[in-house]
């Protein structure tokens, strides 16, 4: 999949005399959950079927935008990606689309009408040839089109247009980005990952934390919880530390990809309230059985799969030992992955 980063990275030759232009749907895409799927997939679908004789056929394209809308119009909102834009990418390249086109949203952007976003962004810059949409769609300036506006401008120009009804879940309720952040809020990893389709991932860089982990014999790979996207309350969690390069996420690499190192960990989120010295919200993950890793500076993800416990706080060390290793072993039987042995904290080689 082909990541443009603005106007300027489309390729000219898209919407040229005799080129099969594109089937284009436009969203914010926040976590890329199953009621976007159903959109997109829905796109490629439509790209396929509308193939030439000569076996030349539409590209299949998703325009996303960054920031978030909400974080431009009210920058006093704090409103954390599901997603981080570099796993949104991955998860849209999941759906077989051919392209995404991230538009930088700015307050000019957005001051657009929605006749001069179709026809400048979709038919001009794209040569969109049908646009695939929600029926709660809403385009240009202060949010004034919607799906019928855009169906009548589509007609009017020539394009073809089509307008999904809302997907819904079995329980019939609406697939929804607000539904995974609920269900995130309440730490329960298990519908959130049945509303997303996957497990949800928290991203960042590692950085130095207290280091009393590998003191310990749990050495600990340690995010800025505050810059990592939605962060469920604090407790312990069974999940995977998720190792890839940063450039080839940012190009779509497709989650679960070989490119991808997956490895089991037990994942603390809090403040640690054993001790008194963490004064901000940590995401520390423990690699089952690994003395060595050195991952200081590296961006990583986090999936978390299980929700284990709460954050407790504990009397002595030695109570905090014997729970930490009880988290070793019920992560290890969550995940289906073998029980690590002990690492004596002399043992830990990582920087």
């Amino acid at each position: 999949m082909e990541v443009w980063y603005g106007a300027e990275q489309v390729p000219a030759s898209l919407g040229a005399p005799g080129d099969a232009g594109t089937v284009v749907t436009i969203g914010i895409f926040d976590g890329v959950h199953r009621g976007h799927q159903a959109i997109l997939t829905r796109v490629v679908e439509r790209a396929r079927q509308m193939a030439r004789p000569d076996g030349e056929r539409p590209l299949a394209v998703a325009i996303t935008f960054d920031p978030h809308p909400v974080l431009v119009h009210r920058p006093e909102a704090r409103l954390p990606m599901i997603a981080s834009l570099a796993d949104r990418l991955a998860a849209l390249s999941a759906t077989g689309l051919d392209a995404v086109l991230v538009v930088h949203y700015t307050l000019e952007f957005a001051d657009q009408s929605p006749e001069e976003f179709v026809r400048t962004w979709l038919e001009g810059l794209l040569g969109a040839r049908m646009v695939v949409v929600g029926d709660d769609v809403r385009f240009g300036r202060g949010n004034s089109g919607d799906a019928a506006l855009l169906e009548a401008i589509c007609r009017a120009d020539g394009l073809g247009v089509e307008i999904l009804d809302d997907v819904r879940s079995p329980s019939g309720r609406r697939w929804s980005s607000t539904w995974v952040r609920e269900l995130l809020e309440a730490g329960d990893m298990g519908g959130a990952a049945e509303v997303l389709g996957r497990a949800h991932r928290l991203r960042g860089t590692v950085v130095h934390g207290q280091r009393r982990g590998r003191e310990l014999g749990f050495p600990t790979a340690n995010l800025d919880a505050a810059s990592a996207g939605v962060v469920p309350p604090d407790g312990v969690y069974a999940g995977w530390l998720v190792r890839s390069p940063g450039t080839i996420a940012l190009a779509g690499l497709r989650a679960g990809a070989p490119h991808e190192e997956r490895l089991p960990a037990a994942i603390s989120i809090g403040t640690n309230p054993t001790f008194d010295d963490v004064p901000q919200r940590t995401v520390e993950a423990h690699v089952l059985g690994r003395a060595d890793l050195d991952l200081y500076g590296e961006v990583v993800a986090i999936e978390l799969v299980r929700l284990l416990r709460p954050m407790l706080a504990f009397d002595s060390l030695e109570p905090l030992l014997v729970q930490m290793r009880q988290d070793v072993l019920d992560t290890a039987h969550v995940l289906a992955v073998p029980i690590p042995g002990p690492i004596r904290p002399e043992d830990v080689t990582a920087g």
